[in-house]
């Protein structure tokens, strides 16, 4: 550690990091409480030996060459008692340390699944992967580095300076005066280089982003012939970081060099000082031996605690960033209601014991004691929010309404009611929106870029929360719907495809971890992925790389629809899923695409008119609102924004 400085950066809130690692660093207290029993007796035989100088000297200059072999070997076993505790704790630290950066990087993980999409939407990733190198990286260095440092420094400045007042007090004094001059510099330094340390660390982190952007984006970049361009901005940051980093290292890098030659020059004045006292008889020969051995070694703890005060700000400065991320808020998920499969292509809504489906789709308390009714038994009617979904029994509510509960049957029944919805909160996407989805239908979007034509797919998977109005599911508020229950409900092909790092059948298989080798490759054939797949080398234990930079676009979004495909979901998505197959890969898709639609809720988001002529219902948007609804053939009657819209996609087809 002593040649190696860093600058300071202080967290804002010391004492709650402080306490959050400390939390984690309990779930190895056995490991710890080793460490720090190990590392107190490696610093106590460290001052026992250097103590031993006094009697050995002693010894021998008053000719009692008999007692120096017992002293020698007393202070042999002192020494090899710290080298063995010494290399205990070592190991020791070692695997704590590492037990707790893996809870923490375990726990950090396991919270950034759990974040809203808004949070990714606004964070860089750059800025979300450092969390998992740079400030994981400076805790678990930290951790290796400076507890049993800390430890260790402590008891040797407070046995050294105890020594050091028996043996000479009135030497002390020197040394007391120097340590102060130290931690004088000490502090003035570190001051002075905290506050270009944030500088460096800004700087730090906008060079990394810039990196894995141009790094994501080499395809565009060579494209546009952008590399001089990309250089000259690279060197632009870099420079700011050189100088920012400069400032920062420039007076921490002195510390050492100051503690060092503060140290020697103490110890030069004590040896001084000290040796016309012993030729005045003032002290012992043997004492002023050990003594200047102590003073030599008085400034060690100093320095050690000048690198560890860096290491630790560091490390709780990086700390407080991975505790503020696993302090973010999570998605919001109040729902109850949950997914039950009743047969091999049927599912149901599951609504708690003692609750039914009220007005809007809301959970509400059913009377105790209320008898439950078959549907249709009484000739009554359930509420108007929980029309179309047929449920198994309905009951009284509290105030005597007739309630849907028991089980749901899920016929994909979606409606929006009075819908706003914005991105941020002064400027709303969606504005009153009202559409509803009948069992089974194809539902097309059409609009120009921004209508919100995405926006109404992301509010049905409760992606975001929506400012005012309902979005109902069978007739129940998609509030009360568990989040995973619902997505596992839906189905959705981007147009962005997503591949991991894995085989063909792998990326298929995420639609359905349990699906076996003849479901992946049925839902292949359904989405004609299979021919091109067997022409690969390895067929479907062909390994996929860079998000499927070794296939084609087509290809890859294929595998994103068969992926869909052997999920089997009862509501499916489609937010423009051929836009990037020709036309005749689209075609001979259709058929399959139409297997994977029969009976199921569709929202489709397409430009092309194959698409769009054989939705159901075609829902025209601009500026957030339904401005057209109706068949192609309807909306073409009526001359409107989508006779406008469809001639010109004509003229481009």
């Amino acid at each position: 550690m002593a040649g190696k400085t860093t600058a300071r950066a202080r967290p804002k809130n010391l004492r709650h990091t402080l306490a959050r690692l400390l939390a984690y660093m309990g779930h190895a207290k056995l490991s710890l409480l080793v460490v720090a029993v190990l590392v107190s007796i490696s610093a106590v035989a460290n001052l026992v030996g250097t103590y031993m100088v006094r009697p050995v000297v002693n010894a021998l200059e008053a000719g009692r060459a008999e007692e120096l072999p017992g002293l020698v070997i007393f202070t042999a076993v002192v020494y090899a008692l710290g080298v063995l505790s010494a290399l205990g704790y070592t190991q020791t630290m070692v695997r704590a340390a590492q037990k707790v950066v893996y809870d923490i990087r375990r726990d950090l993980f396991s919270h950034i699944q759990r974040l809203p999409l808004s949070y990714f939407d606004r964070s860089r990733t750059g800025d979300v992967m450092s969390f998992f190198t740079n400030d994981v990286d400076t805790v678990a260095e930290a951790l290796n580095n400076s507890f049993a440092n800390l430890i260790q420094a402590t008891i040797q400045m407070v046995g050294t300076l105890a020594v050091l007042f028996i043996l000479k007090w009135q030497l002390t004094l020197i040394t007391v005066v120097c340590d102060l001059i130290i931690a004088c510099y000490i502090n003035y330094s570190g001051s002075r280089s905290g506050r270009f340390f944030a500088a460096q660390q800004e700087a730090l982190g906008s060079l990394d982003g810039y990196v894995e952007e141009m790094v994501s984006g080499q395809k565009v970049v060579k494209v546009f012939n952008h590399e001089a361009a990309n250089v000259a901005e690279f060197t632009e940051r870099n420079e700011e970081l050189r100088q920012a980093g400069t400032s920062a290292q420039a007076y921490a890098a002195t510390m050492v060099p100051a503690v060092v030659c503060i140290g020697y020059a103490n110890y030069a004045i004590v040896a001084v000082a000290g040796a016309l006292l012993a030729i005045n008889g003032l002290v012992d020969v043997g004492a002023l031996a050990s003594y200047v051995v102590f003073v030599r070694q008085a400034a060690m703890p100093i320095n050690q605690f000048t690198q560890l005060g860096n290491f630790l700000l560091n490390a709780l400065a990086g700390a407080e960033r991975l505790f503020a991320a696993m302090e973010l808020e999570p998605e919001v998920d109040e729902g109850t209601v949950t997914l039950a499969q009743t047969g091999s292509n049927s599912w149901a809504w599951e609504i708690p014991a003692s609750m039914g489906i009220g007005a809007y789709g809301k959970l509400v308390p059913v009377e105790r004691g209320a008898e439950p009714m078959e549907v249709g038994a009484t000739g009554e009617e359930l509420p108007a929010a929980a029309s179309g979904a047929l449920a198994q029994t309905t009951a009284r509510g509290a105030d005597g309404t007739l309630l849907a509960c028991g089980r749901i049957p899920l016929r994909g029944d979606v409606r929006f009611h009075d819908v706003d919805f914005g991105y941020v909160p002064d400027t709303l996407v969606l504005k009153g929106l009202n559409l509803f989805a009948k069992p089974g239908q194809k539902i097309a979007f059409v609009g120009s870029t921004g209508a919100g034509k995405t926006t109404i797919t992301n509010l049905i998977n409760r992606f975001y929360e929506i400012n005012a109005g309902e979005i109902t599911f069978d007739g129940i508020d998609v509030r009360h719907i568990a989040k995973p229950d619902l997505r596992r409900s839906l189905g959705i092909v981007l147009q962005d495809t997503h591949l991991f790092t894995g085989t063909i059948a792998d990326n298929i298989r995420f639609g359905k971890l349990d699906a076996t080798d003849e479901e992946v490759r049925a839902a292949a054939k359904a989405a004609c992925a299979d021919s091109f797949i067997r022409r690969l080398p390895q067929g479907y234990d062909t390994m996929v790389t860079s998000d499927g930079a070794n296939l084609s676009q087509g290809q890859r979004q294929l595998l994103a629809i068969a992926r869909v495909a052997v999920a089997d979901p009862p509501v499916l998505i489609l937010d423009e899923a051929t836009s990037s197959i020709d036309t005749r890969t689209e075609k001979l898709i259709e058929c399959g695409m139409d297997r994977i639609m029969e009976g199921r809720t569709t929202f489709m988001i397409a430009h092309r008119l194959s698409t769009v002529r054989n939705a159901d219902a075609i829902i025209v948007l601009e500026h957030g609102r339904i401005v057209e609804r109706g068949t192609h053939e309807q909306l073409l009657a009526q001359h409107g924004e989508y006779w406008e819209l469809y001639q010109g996609l004509k003229e481009l087809d």
